[in-house]
């Protein structure tokens, strides 16, 4: 009986034990198809990546945007003062009785506009200089030559002796956006070719750091640094594309503080044509005075809007006189483009040229009106200004020589060569012979100093006092003269 009961005890683990490796074998061997398995919700993965537009890359723009700068020399004469015995020459001469002139030199910046060497600067940059030269960043310099300037855009355009130089894009700065990223490109403190980045910060902005009344100001904003030196550079966009020229500095010190402001390219390319074209340039002109729109301002005129430009009184016989602009209108915009200040509708305007035909909207009496409107010129006609140049003065001139220069004891000099029957020099009585030591008491060396002279004069030509050349000299004996050359 023992052995049975332990013979059964045996036979039950064995079957017990076969069970259990049955069963385990079955699970290794259960088809592949659908686990059991304890699903875990899934934790979301946030990516970050830059979007199309927002990864930026200044390398190209950089590389691009070098070669096409220029470093800008200015060389001007500067006296320092002494005693004199002849008070008329004191005051004409300076430098011959004890006042050695002494040369002095300045730097700015330039952008590169057509591979034959017509490169845009800033007015301030070369104003009043009696030699530029540029010195390009493959470091080959050049005399420049002063093709015109526009003190109320403050820009100039130049001109050197070269071909196949490199150029950049013009970009579009109506199409610029706040924040967008730009490169400001120049010589400033004469450490060539340095590039520094930032956002546009603003549009349309006045400083008022121009004079005039025909001033144009409708500044790029950037934070990009800007010292001096990068006067007349290159504001460029991440295409490499032009979009504006560097022009001034916020800041009490005279180095940057943390804003720059550029001349758009909207307004630069028409400055350039027509200095370009005409040597002068064509000034278009609604025949309005107006003022921006603040709360102060809106409350005062009872009106009730704060975007526009107030139209405070229509020139008689203006192209907004003859459309039927009235004093009181606002206007809202020019051209089909919006405009919210003074600035912009300067900036829109200040594209086109006397015959020009603009359309203008306005608000008037809380409704809206569209106006066709003729520009006219600042004579109040469509005709296109001449420049008064050098042929008009009907004489040819020639440098003088170290020989004169220490025969008569001068530093500066034009020797006039001929003087033709019926020129402004002939009616002025200004002898063959003669040399020319100043102009409106400025020193002269070329032609392009009497040429920059008197655009200076017709850009002011509502003063009467300076409708003349005042030149003082030597005639051929020697002996001190002075004459006045009206340029009406």
């Amino acid at each position: 009986m023992k052995r049975l009961k332990k013979l059964l005890t045996i036979i039950g683990v064995v079957l017990l034990s076969s069970g259990v490796s049955v069963f385990c074998y079955s699970l290794m061997n259960k088809p592949q198809g659908a686990p059991v398995v304890k699903t875990v919700p899934e934790t979301p993965v946030r990516y970050m990546a830059y979007t199309e537009g927002t990864s930026v890359d200044l390398i190209h723009a950089a590389e691009i945007s070098v070669n096409a700068v220029v470093h800008v020399m200015t060389k001007y004469e500067a006296q320092q003062a002494s005693m004199g015995t002849d008070p008329f020459f004191e005051f004409f001469f300076r430098d011959r009785r004890g006042m050695q002139s002494q040369p002095r030199t300045a730097s700015g910046s330039g952008v590169i506009l057509s591979p034959d060497g017509y490169i845009v600067t800033n007015n301030h940059v070369v104003d009043e200089a009696n030699e530029i030269t540029i010195t390009l960043n493959d470091k080959r310099t050049f005399k420049a030559v002063l093709i015109g300037s526009d003190p109320s855009t403050d820009l100039a355009l130049l001109k050197i002796d070269a071909t196949g130089l490199p150029t950049l894009e013009i970009g579009n700065s109506d199409e610029l956006k706040i924040g967008e990223w730009v490169l400001a490109v120049g010589n400033p403190f004469n450490l060539t070719s340095t590039v520094t980045a930032g956002i546009v910060s603003a549009k349309a902005r006045n400083i008022n750091i121009l004079n005039g009344d025909m001033k144009i100001e409708s500044f790029i904003q950037t934070d990009a640094a800007v010292n001096p030196g990068n006067s007349g550079g290159a504001l460029v966009n991440t295409r490499g594309q032009l979009v504006g020229i560097n022009t001034a500095i916020a800041s009490q010190t005279g180095s940057y503080a943390g804003y720059s402001f550029a001349v758009p390219v909207s307004i630069m390319s028409k400055i350039v044509t027509d200095l370009k074209q005409y040597g002068v340039v064509q000034r278009a002109l609604l025949g309005v005075i107006i003022n921006d729109i603040n709360a102060d301002f809106a409350k005062e005129k009872n009106i009730d809007v704060l975007e526009g430009v107030y139209v405070a009184d229509v020139n008689e016989h203006s192209g907004a006189a003859d459309a039927g602009i009235e004093k009181g209108d606002i206007i809202t915009h020019a051209n089909g483009i919006k405009v919210k200040s003074v600035s912009e509708l300067q900036e829109q305007i200040g594209r086109f040229r006397p015959g020009d035909k603009v359309k203008i909207e306005v608000i008037r009496n809380n409704k809206n009106k569209e106006f066709e409107i003729t520009l006219k010129n600042r004579m109040g006609n469509t005709d296109v200004v001449k420049e008064v140049g050098i042929k008009d003065l009907g004489a040819s001139f020639a440098p003088i020589s170290d020989k004169q220069k220490k025969q008569y004891g001068i530093s500066s000099g034009l020797l006039v060569e001929k003087v033709e029957k019926d020129g402004k020099f002939a009616q002025a009585g200004v002898p063959k012979g003669y040399i020319i030591v100043k102009v409106n008491n400025r020193f002269v060396n070329t032609i392009s100093d009497i040429e920059q002279i008197i655009k200076e004069i017709k850009q002011n030509s509502n003063k009467f006092n300076e409708q003349a050349l005042f030149i003082s000299g030597l005639n051929p004996n020697g002996k001190v003269a002075y004459y006045a050359v009206n340029l009406n």
